[in-house]
């Protein structure tokens, strides 16, 4: 089976899977070739745009240049600001990645650390070593964790061959989902080539937190997990800010950050039988922004 026509199973795949209330899994996937349906904002590839905000906001510094606060079981949007422009996403890109690897992979496979991976930019586990063999479930929770890019470049080359091969499939599968302002460049987002809009955010991280092994992930505030690295451990603390801080019922997702695309977070929040996301890209402070957000949020009727 070509990359290609792997892709759009695993694709289609996702979009049959569960919610986040449901624990059954996956329906099966369509084969090769069949049409798949337009998502519908009911999917998990989707969410809708149509009709009024619940809510308005107004920002004691400057708001974000973008962003969108939306109902992960619904797809139901509660608030938007310019949720289709087209900016860089930094390290949010590690979702899309998690997204694929979570995909095509076995909990129980074994990645190779690749040179490239000894190559990187920005935040990093530091420890990895060439040739050694990484449980994929360790180099998994590190991208969604600490949002390593060493971790991010040997899970790119055990799924794609190389970092291009694998933003082919990252590009691949944006297409197949109907992401139509995402493109990426690399797997993990230090450079200004992967972008994506509040809208097709949102949509990435209702499948992604359908997934068990990176809803599992993007809650841990700090882990220890053991690898063939030096010192024979990860350690893993979270870049998110509302995780760290412990605000209630927080349970996901990433953050990012560039000096082109500032400061990006999308955050996943679990309360009273609801479950809501915020995205917000180029924000003078996530943290206090995205807190604000989701309070108005779960307060609306």
């Amino acid at each position: 089976m070509t990359r290609t026509a792997l892709a759009l199973v695993l694709a289609a795949a996702a979009l049959g899977g569960c919610s986040l209330e449901d624990d059954s899994s996956p329906a099966p996937s369509p084969a090769v070739g069949q049409q798949l349906p337009p998502a519908a904002p009911s999917s998990p590839a989707s969410v809708a745009l149509e009709g009024d905000d619940a809510f308005g906001m107004r920002f004691r510094l400057r708001p974000p240049r973008a962003g969108i606060v939306f109902d992960l079981v619904t797809g139901d949007v509660l608030w938007r600001r310019r949720p289709l422009e087209r900016l860089p996403v930094a390290s949010l890109t590690k979702v899309m990645t998690a997204l694929v690897v979570a995909t095509t992979t076995n909990p129980r496979d074994r990645v190779r650390i690749h040179a490239d991976a000894l190559r990187y930019t920005g935040r990093s586990v530091g420890v990895l070593k060439r040739g050694k063999r990484v449980p994929v479930e360790a180099l998994l929770s590190a991208a969604l964790i600490t949002s390593a890019n060493d971790a991010s470049i040997a899970l790119a080359h055990h799924v794609g061959g190389s970092i291009r091969g694998f933003a082919r499939l990252m590009n691949e599968r944006a297409r197949v989902l109907g992401l139509g302002c995402t493109r990426f460049v690399s797997p993990h987002g230090a450079e200004n080539g992967n972008r994506s809009c509040s809208a097709d955010l949102a949509a990435l991280t209702r499948l992604a937190m359908a997934e068990r092994r990176i809803a599992r992930a993007a809650r841990i505030p700090y882990t220890q997990i053991r690898a063939p690295v030096k010192g024979k451990r990860l350690y893993l603390a979270t870049t998110n800010p509302l995780l760290a801080a412990g605000y209630r019922g927080t349970i996901g997702l990433k953050t990012g950050y560039t000096s082109e695309a500032g400061r990006c977070l999308i955050a996943v929040v679990r309360r009273g039988g609801r479950t809501l996301g915020a995205v917000l890209l180029d924000s003078p402070n996530p943290a206090e922004q995205a807190t604000r957000l989701l309070e108005r949020a779960f307060n609306a009727r």
